[in-house]
């Protein structure tokens, strides 16, 4: 079969907001909660405290969004819940009042379509919460109740809250207040459908999938990806699958996953031993050890070549998301680490994407602590945030960074040099991990011209060449990358 992705994810740079910690609104726009007692908005986040972000502050900050070059975003849950980051559905066709309600989500999205930005929801489908309405209408009429079979209960009386008597039905991870869904029941996998033709026919542009994995009833996922796309065939649907995705990128499931396996090695290198472990150990995607460029390259290698090239080029590639800690905190706050891994993140094909505050230099341990509030311009790290802004504008400017292939030219040491190249255009990214200048010669078969278009970066450059094969040498300063382009000088 021919696998069809959305041509519009290949060329996006997704922005992933939590939305209770991006901005609250300046406009009294509240009619509920106006004298609210938010937690303070620059204070450690806690597991159950609200910061007042809401859409309409996001609707504020879209002129912000749009200048750094982002053209799409993906939120966290925004359905009615019971918890900041609302992961506990109560009723997934109402946007949570909290955040403006579904009055609010309507003009933030359209503001977003009038900007060309793209906008995906996280739909949390194996698991609703405790205040769920039909998991009530059950505690409320226990076995008479007409949703028992939407659940997965094991013996009565139900226990909910008290956890010194068993809970008598499953809950996602042993968790009491996340029932699971019985997908085997045709109105519970109809229900879902639903809510999912729902929200595309109401615009959105697609849906991200909270453990997906966890539903196994067959068929599931395919009968998923034939009800939106009958909708909108252009809709962006990615799971959140943190290893080996072969049995969902077949073509018929998922457009794409959260690349973690593109994740860990680039952490490993860029930051090698700066890696705070306690920060990364409780995660599955092992940015630790240390990797030099050769074993870099090699898991490189094994991810590109796992799934077709059209599901690669609808992989959501990320450093951080509100599931790790952040990047400056993982490197122990070494900016270097950063802004490589940044590099090579807004170089690889597939949709590169940026957890909100990340590009300002934002900290943050393990959530709760990785979801803190947006911070102050005056409290911006000025070089994380140009850099974010450079890397962006090129990867717009250069098709190739976007669908054009992926050739490694050099790994060795810590230097590692790869070619993004489409058609006549040709761009060469090279980085050197290491704490030293360092010089890397790598021989150019492709290149038809010599590369003499310092793009990003600072590198001394030279060529030389012999007939089809050109050689580069690239001096490198320490902890540090280049984006040279391929060109006649014009």
């Amino acid at each position: 079969m021919q696998i069809q992705t959305p041509d519009w994810v290949k060329h996006a740079v997704f922005y992933q907001i939590f939305p209770d910690r991006f901005a609250r609104s300046k406009q009294p726009h509240k009619r509920l909660l106006r004298e609210a007692r938010w937690e303070d908005w620059d204070s450690m986040p806690t597991l159950q405290g609200y910061k007042g972000g809401d859409l309409w502050g996001i609707m504020e900050g879209l002129d912000y969004i749009q200048d750094l070059g982002i053209n799409a975003i993906y939120f966290t849950p925004i359905f009615q819940s019971a918890s900041n980051h609302r992961y506990h559905t109560h009723d997934y066709y109402q946007v949570d009042p909290m955040l403006g309600g579904n009055e609010a989500f309507k003009e933030l999205l359209d503001a977003a379509h009038q900007r060309n930005i793209k906008v995906v929801l996280d739909g949390v489908f194996n698991h609703s919460s405790r205040g769920f309405f039909f998991f009530h209408d059950v505690l409320e009429n226990g076995p008479h109740s007409p949703w028992v079979n939407w659940f997965k209960i094991e013996g009565w009386p139900l226990s909910p809250y008290n956890g010194e008597f068993p809970a008598n039905y499953v809950g996602w991870a042993g968790n009491r207040a996340l029932p699971e869904f019985n997908h085997d029941n045709p109105e519970v996998r109809e229900y879902i459908m639903e809510i999912a033709e729902y929200w595309i026919k109401f615009g959105i542009d697609g849906w991200r999938l909270d453990v997906p994995f966890e539903i196994k009833t067959p068929g599931f996922w395919q009968e998923f990806r034939d009800r939106v796309k009958a909708v909108n065939p252009e809709a962006y649907i990615v799971g959140e699958v943190w290893g080996d995705s072969r049995e969902w990128l077949d073509g018929t499931q998922f457009d794409g996953v959260m690349n973690y396996l593109f994740t860990g090695p680039t952490i490993a290198f860029t930051a090698g031993d700066r890696v705070v472990l306690e920060q990364v150990q409780s995660r599955d995607y092992q940015p630790y050890p240390p990797l030099f460029a050769a074993e870099y390259a090699t898991k490189i290698q094994e991810v590109l070549q796992l799934y077709p090239w059209e599901i690669q080029l609808t992989q959501l590639n990320l450093l951080a998301s509100h599931d790790t800690a952040r990047l400056m905190t993982i490197a122990g706050g070494d900016i270097g680490s950063i802004e490589l891994s940044t590099l090579l993140l807004l170089t690889f094909p597939g949709a590169p994407s940026i957890y909100y505050g990340d590009e300002v230099g934002l900290p943050g341990a393990i959530d709760p602590d990785s979801r803190r509030g947006f911070p102050l311009e005056s409290n911006w790290n000025q070089e994380i945030f140009n850099t974010h802004r450079q890397l962006i504008a090129l990867r717009h400017t250069y098709p190739a960074l976007r669908t054009g292939d992926y050739q490694v030219l050099h790994a060795q040491g810590q230097i590692y040099i790869f070619a993004r190249t489409l058609g006549t255009e040709e761009l060469i990214i090279a980085v050197n991990a290491g704490t030293s200048s360092a010089t890397a010669n790598a021989d150019v078969i492709s290149l038809r011209t010599q590369p003499n278009k310092l793009l990003y970066g600072t590198a001394e450059v030279e060529w030389n060449s012999e007939g089809e094969t050109g050689q580069l040498s690239l001096t490198l300063p320490a902890r540090s990358g280049c984006i040279l382009g391929v060109g006649n000088g014009e």
